[in-house]
């Protein structure tokens, strides 16, 4: 058992380390800020002069990371933003980090970045403050549990404790469960590291967390956990690039080359890459 234990921690760690975890935090984080209205025709011209298409991210893996092998820009809204990139004539594809919860404000002040792709999830106040691009795949929430477990399905959580991370809306979902008597407890955890790993040595009894994520850190290592199925989300919701109001011209030719993507499957080979199915694909979804 003690092997086991041991052998759980050096995975957690050793994966954390290699996708950049730090600063983790929820799709669905809000930000407040007005619009930027002023139309402006010529911006793909204008980013091509510089050679290079600057993307806002948050480092979080599997959306928008640094491959830590390879020194450069990956992960799933990174690889579509590559194929967009070449699809309209730029040289590179660089990746300006700041916190998730920034990412819309970054945006809309920072003449030096074009777009925000982080698994920004559409919403309508957020399609207030910025356009966004044909949704890209879905998402939504998972439970996650350890492979050996006493909770086989959503009834066995009236009598456990769960954890969920601070400031996401899987926290507030949780809450929402535990006043309605569906779990027992709730406990808050700064970041998902810490939730998993208090998942795997049963510390907590399961843990609720976005979907893709969960999924890509079960793709990535075998860390005795699962998710627990059957299950029907309670927050779905649909993942695009985020794009600054009067940047139509460029919304109009990424919204091209996405639907391109959808029709020759680019996209769901990129989501297979991170080890995620075809339930993920959102080709039958528009704005």
């Amino acid at each position: 058992m003690k092997k086991n234990y041991k052998k759980i921690i050096i995975l957690l760690l050793l994966l954390i380390n290699s996708i950049g975890f730090s600063k983790i935090c929820s799709a669905e984080t809000t930000n407040t800020l007005t619009p930027i209205n002023t139309e402006d025709n010529d911006k793909i011209e204008k980013i091509k002069e510089e050679k290079v298409f600057t993307v806002l991210t948050s480092n979080l893996a599997p959306f928008s990371f640094i491959d830590t092998k390879t020194n450069e820009p990956t992960g799933i809204d990174i690889d579509i933003m590559n194929e967009i990139a070449k699809e309209l004539g730029f040289n590179k594809v660089e990746m300006k980090i700041v916190p998730f919860s920034d990412l819309l404000e970054k945006l809309n002040s920072d003449d030096s970045t074009y777009v925000a792709a982080s698994g920004i999830i559409i919403t309508d106040k957020r399609k207030e403050l910025v356009n966004f691009t044909d949704p890209l795949y879905k998402q939504s929430e998972a439970i996650i549990v350890p492979k050996v477990s006493k909770i086989n399905f959503i009834e066995d959580l009236k009598d456990a404790v769960i954890g969920a991370q601070k400031g996401s809306v899987y926290l507030d979902l949780a809450e929402k469960w535990k006043k309605e008597g569906k779990v027992k407890d709730v406990i808050v955890f700064e970041d998902i590291p810490e939730l998993l790993s208090s998942i795997s040595s049963k510390k907590i009894d399961a843990g609720l967390m976005d979907s893709i994520i969960g999924e890509y850190l079960l793709f990535k290592g075998n860390l005795y956990l699962k998710i627990l199925q059957p299950y029907t989300p309670e927050y779905p919701g649909t993942i695009g690039i985020a794009i600054k109001k009067h940047d139509i011209t460029l919304l109009n030719a990424m919204n091209k080359k996405i639907d391109d993507m959808k029709k020759d499957k680019t996209i769901k080979k990129i989501l297979k890459k991170y080890g995620l199915s075809d339930k993920y694909l959102a080709d039958d979804i528009k704005k």
